[in-house]
């Protein structure tokens, strides 16, 4: 996948379509110093809950958060997200 911002649930799926829906997900974090992670939970919150969007703004946000720490990015990941 070429360098790009994945912004909206939309563009999550479309980068993901590609791939087979079995295979293991993990959150790549911390580029200097590679760790990953299980993804724990999905939610959904207002799009003004962190107080940066705009005060009208009635669009939801949805969030992926990080679950248990599996273990250290292998080599082979690190270098296909550019990270090394």
């Amino acid at each position: 996948m070429a360098d790009t911002t994945i912004a909206t649930v939309g563009e999550l799926i479309a980068a993901l379509d590609r791939y087979d829906p079995a295979a293991p997900v993990r959150l790549a974090t911390q580029p200097d110093y590679p760790l990953e992670n299980l993804l724990a939970r999905v939610a959904c919150t207002p799009g003004n809950a962190d107080g940066d969007s705009p005060a009208n703004s009635d669009q939801p946000v949805v969030w992926l958060g990080a679950g248990e720490q599996v273990g250290y990015v292998p080599a082979p990941a690190a270098d296909a997200l550019r990270w090394s």
